[in-house]
């Protein structure tokens, strides 16, 4: 028999709640019906309303655990087993958060065979979008410990975030996990906050129509349905002997040096498909056992194959390949590797200074390889992404956690505002006064990371969307509690999604020992404060200078510096008295100064004697 007890997936076995906090217990049953709640060797009383409604608050519970909690009707009850108490933080933002520590086992394989800590827990809230009004509750969803196995499911961010934190303190830890990738800053929040971006309005009013949103989902279905299909009819390397076949004879195909972009070779801006083979030996000593395939990061998509077997296949370009090859496959001696490449929107690549090997470098996948075009097509349909319209993963993934008492946010975000960063920190200090107005905790910490540097690098003065996002963020620290975590220093040129997020998340527990825990610490690099000009040179002023600035290199690099012509020059900078001094022989009236202004600003390298880098910045909002 159904129990008639019904509570938020929230609250379940291994939950873990805040401590020293009001903490809410909610739930439902039977209309009228008493309410009994024990724990911790307390028991609490109340009555369900006339709808079956409950709830009852624990209050200033010790940290510790596990626990369990019995709550009982007149004639059930219900055991939540494994309940820990310590601190809850919600991990937000797209998805260089949401990013699981099994996207980066390049780094940390070794990390995760000996992840092991019952005190470290997650919770993965359901994807979810509501645009008619905010869900009342999520309707799924289970929390997890750090295993070797459930620890792949992780923000890699948030596990190392909580590694450190239950290190300084034996603290258990729980996060709860809500970021999505490829949210812009506008679909977390409020509906009545469109008000104030009216830009967003009209959009946000057709979404609105549930009608709407599944006429667009279904067109853009079958329209994906029916290019893939079209793309597959028309490659003959699917068709007769096929072209992944170990036995297919490819003596005629032409040769290609990997890793390349197309638009290198006369392949070009091509969209279908190309396939690539290569032989590749396999000496005695590796036979016996599975084999890991490093096959980079592959643009667009992929279907790859080992002597004729697939092993593998991506349907984007971000995620790094990494294939497992069985062993019962693997001839001693000659193989045959297969790709399949889609391209379905870009120009195809497989991407450089990414590893491109069997096992280890003594088996390069790098170098020659035979290819031959297969199908030739339009570029795929677009997708009508609804989960980055405004306010609609606040309505489906925020709103329903209200009632769950937490100790602070961390937040993840800004790639998908690049394209337009112009208010972003009114966006973001929105989304900070939304979240805090929800859970009813106006100085709610909110802990937030820095753009990493990311595509080209850049020596001179450049144009940046990227560096104006950045220096948005950086004025967002206006907003009571909160905290930046810089990381110019730990992005890749090549990768959105680079795979240090050990270096993020300890920057992260930094802010929150100093400013949640109390620790007297440095937790930031340098954040600029203020300019002086004096005699034609510009002395700028730094807060968070810890011990004091450094250079981390012989000379400072990525200082520009502009006169009234807003033309930036590349300058001459230097260190006195924890001030830096900014000039260029040629300008004798200047009136800016730009830090670290690029995408990927090459050799940027201020820090603090701490070892934190100083935040990129400009001194006067000249654009982008």
């Amino acid at each position: 028999m159904k129990s008639s007890i019904r509570l938020s997936p929230l609250i379940s076995d291994g939950m873990v709640i805040q401590r020293n906090s009001d903490v809410k217990i909610w739930g439902s049953a039977k209309r009228d019906d008493s309410i009994s709640l024990s724990f911790k060797n307390q028991t609490y009383f109340t009555k369900t309303d006339e709808h079956g409604n409950w709830e009852i608050m624990l209050s200033n519970l010790k940290h510790g655990g596990p626990y369990d909690m019995v709550i009982e009707t007149s004639n059930e009850s219900v055991t939540i087993k494994d309940i820990l108490v310590g601190d809850v933080w919600l991990l937000g933002g797209q998805s260089n958060m949401e990013l699981p520590i099994s996207r980066t086992l390049d780094l940390y394989e070794n990390e995760v065979k000996e992840a092991n800590n019952k005190y470290i827990r997650q919770f993965s809230v359901p994807q979810k979008h509501s645009f008619d009004a905010p869900l009342d509750e999520i309707d799924q969803g289970e929390w997890i410990k750090v295993t070797p196995t459930h620890v792949l499911e992780f923000s890699a961010v948030g596990y190392f975030f909580a590694k450190e934190i239950y290190k300084e303190y034996k603290i258990p830890v729980g996060l709860i996990h809500t970021a999505v990738g490829g949210t812009p800053a506008e679909a977390w929040i409020k509906e009545e906050s469109l008000n104030k971006f009216v830009r967003f309005k009209e959009e946000f009013i057709k979404c609105k129509s549930e009608v709407y949103v599944n006429e667009i989902k279904n067109k853009d279905e079958r329209l994906q349905h029916e290019w893939y299909s079209r793309l597959n009819q028309k490659d003959p390397g699917l068709k007769g002997v096929c072209w992944y076949e170990k036995r297919y004879d490819d003596t005629n195909w032409d040769t290609i040096n990997m890793p390349n972009s197309f638009k290198n070779t006369e392949i070009g801006d091509l969209k279908g498909t190309i396939w690539l083979r290569k032989k590749i030996h396999i000496p005695n000593h590796l036979m016996g056992k599975d084999l890991k395939m490093y096959l980079g990061t592959l643009v667009d998509g992929d279907e790859t194959y080992f002597n004729g077997v697939k092993i593998g296949e991506t349907g984007y370009r971000y995620p790094p390949r990494r294939y497992i090859i069985p062993k019962e496959i693997v001839n001693e001696g000659e193989n045959i590797i297969t790709v399949r490449l889609i391209i379905t929107e870009n120009t195809g690549e497989f991407i450089e200074d990414m590893p491109y090997y069997i096992e280890d470098e003594s088996l390069p996948l790098s170098g020659t390889w035979q290819y031959k075009v297969g199908a030739i097509t339009e570029s795929a349909p677009s997708m009508t992404f609804f989960n980055y319209k405004p306010v609609g993963m606040y309505n489906g993934m925020i709103h329903p956690l209200r009632n769950f008492c937490i100790n602070g946010v961390l937040w993840y975000q800004g790639e998908s505002n690049t394209g337009n960063p112009f208010d972003y920190k009114e966006l973001f200090t929105q989304v900070i006064n939304d979240w805090r107005e929800t859970f009813k905790e106006p100085e709610l910490p909110f802990y937030y990371v820095q753009l990493a540097n990311f595509m080209e690098g850049n020596l001179e003065p450049v144009k940046s969307e990227w560096a104006y996002l950045r220096d948005q963020q950086r004025q967002v620290l206006d907003v009571r509690n909160t905290g930046m975590a810089v990381i110019i220093d730990v992005g890749q040129a090549n990768d959105l999604h680079p795979q240090d997020k050990e270096t993020v998340g300890k920057r992260l527990a930094l802010i929150a020992k100093s400013k949640t825990y109390g620790d007297k610490l440095v937790y930031s690099g340098p954040l600029y404060e203020k300019m002086e000009i004096i005699n034609s040179k510009v002395h700028l002023y730094f807060k968070h200078i810890g011990s004091g600035l450094i250079k981390n290199g012989e000379s400072l690099n990525q200082f520009t510096i502009c006169g009234e012509d807003h033309v930036f020059v590349k300058a001459k900078a230097k260190i006195e008295d924890n001030k830096v001094i900014v000039y260029h022989e040629t300008i004798s009236d200047p009136i800016a100064v730009r830090y670290a202004w690029g995408d990927n600003p090459i050799g940027a390298n201020l820090y603090n004697k701490e070892g934190l880098p100083a935040s990129p910045f400009s001194t006067h909002d000249f654009g982008i």
